[in-house]
C-alpha cells in the first residue's frame, strides 16, 4: 500500500498567489509530488507579500503559508523554450494547475485544449477571478472584491456597515473546492483513462460558500441582515460580553436552551412562550437578546465557560494568536509543526487537519527557496543535459 495518499501522482503548479497554491499544497500534503513553476528572478508574487519575513530571509510569510511540500523550478513561459519544457513537465504530469486571466496561457499554447491533446490523461484545473466565460471572464480581481460581489459582505458585519471577513475567505474556499475537483476529476482519470478541464471561478465559490444565507432568501425572498457576532441559527448563537471578558454561546437546539437555562438558574425562560422553542426564540429574537445579555454580565468569562461546560452547553473564549496556539486542545491535536529550513532554521508551520488513518500526513518540508530544484528536476522530468541547463540559464529562459 503506498505510504500517502496521493503517492505516484504528480501536479505541475503554475499557480501563485493564495487559492490555487493553496489547493496544490493540500494535494502535496496528501502526497502528491508538486512542481511549482515561477518565473526566473522574481518568482511567485507573494514572495515579496511581506513583512513578516522568515527570519534571515526575503521570503514573506503569506507565501510560506500555502507553499510547503513542494519543489520550485524556474522557467520563464514567454519565450519558445520554455514553453518546450513546460509541455515536457506536462507531458509526465497526471495534473495541471493554473490561475492565469482567461485566454492568457492559449498565446503561448499551454491552454487546457493544447495540453490535453499533448497528454489527453491531464487534469487541467484553471483557478480565475469570473471563470472562463461570462461578461466578466477576463476582468482581474482579488478576495476583497470577490467577498463584496458574491454577497459575503452583505451577510458580514454590522447593520450600518458591511464588513470584509478577516482572512482571504474567497482564496481559501476556492483552494478546498479546488483541490476536491481535482480528486474528483483524478477519480473519474483512472476509472476511464481520461483527463479533463476543471474552470474554477472565485466568484461562483464566494457565491456557494453562502450556502443556507443563499437558501434563506431564495425560499422567502427576505434580504438577509447583517447582526455582527450574533448567528442566523438556534438563539441564543452570539458573541456575549461577561463581567470581564466576551465569549461565543450557542445553544442551537431547545436540549441546549434548557440546560443553558439550568446553568445560568433561569428557568423561567422556558416558561415563556416567546422563547420555548427555537422558532419562536428565532421569531423573538429581538426580545430575548437584551435577557441574555444582561444575565452573561452577571459572571466573569471563566466562571461561565466552567459552568457551560459543566452542563453541556457549546461555549467558547475569544482566543488572540497566542491564545489560540496555547490552548490545550490545538495543542493535543499538533496542529502547529516544526521544520528546519536550510536558511531561515526552525520554522513554524500550520499542520494540515486531515486525519487518517492508513495514509496519515505527516511529512512537512519547507516551502522552496525560488529555483531551489530547477537542475534536479528538469533533468529528471526534461532530460536535460547540464550543459543544455546551463545554457538556458545564460539566455534567461530558467
Amino acid at each position: 500500500m503506498p505510504s500517502t495518499a496521493l503517492a505516484g501522482i504528480r501536479v505541475l503548479d503554475l499557480s501563485r498567489v493564495l487559492a490555487a497554491p493553496l489547493a496544490t499544497q493540500m494535494l502535496a500534503d496528501l502526497g502528491a509530488e508538486v512542481i511549482k513553476v515561477e518565473r526566473p528572478g522574481t518568482g511567485d508574487d507573494s514572495r515579496t507579500y511581506g513583512p513578516p519575513f522568515a527570519p534571515g530571509t526575503d521570503t514573506a510569510a503569506f507565501y510560506l503559508s500555502c507553499n510547503r511540500n513542494k519543489r520550485s523550478v524556474t522557467v520563464n513561459h514567454a519565450t519558445v523554450e520554455g514553453q518546450e519544457l513546460i509541455r515536457a513537465l506536462a507531458a509526465r504530469s497526471d495534473v495541471l494547475v493554473e490561475n492565469f486571466r482567461a485566454g492568457t496561457l492559449a498565446k503561448y499554447g499551454l491552454d487546457h485544449e493544447s495540453l490535453l491533446a499533448l497528454n489527453p490523461r491531464l487534469v487541467y484545473l484553471s483557478v480565475t477571478g469570473f471563470g472562463q466565460t461570462g461578461p466578466y471572464a477576463g476582468r482581474p480581481g482579488y478576495d476583497g472584491i470577490f467577498q463584496a460581489m458574491s454577497g459575503m459582505m452583505s451577510v458580514s458585519g454590522h447593520p450600518d456597515e458591511p464588513m470584509k471577513v478577516g482572512v482571504s475567505m474567497v482564496d481559501i474556499l476556492t483552494g478546498l473546492y479546488a483541490s476536491t475537483a481535482v480528486l474528483a476529476a483524478l477519480r473519474h482519470r483512472d476509472a476511464t483513462g481520461e483527463g479533463q478541464f476543471v474552470d474554477l471561478s472565485l466568484l461562483d465559490c464566494g457565491l456557494a460558500s453562502l450556502s443556507h444565507f443563499a437558501m434563506n432568501y431564495l425560499v422567502s425572498g427576505e434580504v438577509p441582515r447583517r447582526r455582527g457576532n450574533g448567528g442566523y441559527g438556534g438563539i441564543p448563537s452570539h458573541a456575549f460580553h461577561c463581567a470581564d471578558k466576551p465569549l461565543f454561546l450557542v445553544a442551537g437546539n431547545d436540549k441546549q436552551f434548557a440546560a443553558f437555562c439550568a446553568a445560568a438558574d433561569r428557568t423561567d425562560l422556558l416558561q415563556d412562550p416567546r422563547f420555548a422553542t427555537t422558532s419562536a426564540r428565532i421569531t423573538h429574537r429581538e426580545e430575548i437578546l437584551p435577557a441574555l445579555e444582561a444575565i452573561m454580565r452577571t459572571r466573569t468569562r471563566d466562571e461561565w465557560l466552567a459552568l457551560l461546560d459543566e452542563h453541556d452547553v457549546p461555549a467558547g473564549p475569544f482566543n488572540e494568536m497566542p491564545e489560540v496556539f496555547a490552548d490545550p486542545q490545538i495543542r493535543h491535536r499538533g496542529m502547529l509543526v516544526e521544520v528546519d529550513d536550510p536558511v531561515s532554521g526552525p520554522l513554524p508551520l500550520l499542520a494540515n487537519p486531515i486525519r487518517l488513518t492508513a495514509t496519515p500526513v505527516e511529512n512537512y518540508t519547507p516551502p522552496p527557496a525560488l529555483g531551489e530544484h530547477t537542475a534536479e528536476v528538469l533533468c529528471r522530468l526534461a532530460g536535460l543535459t547540464e550543459d543544455q541547463l546551463a545554457g538556458l540559464r545564460a539566455r534567461g529562459v530558467v
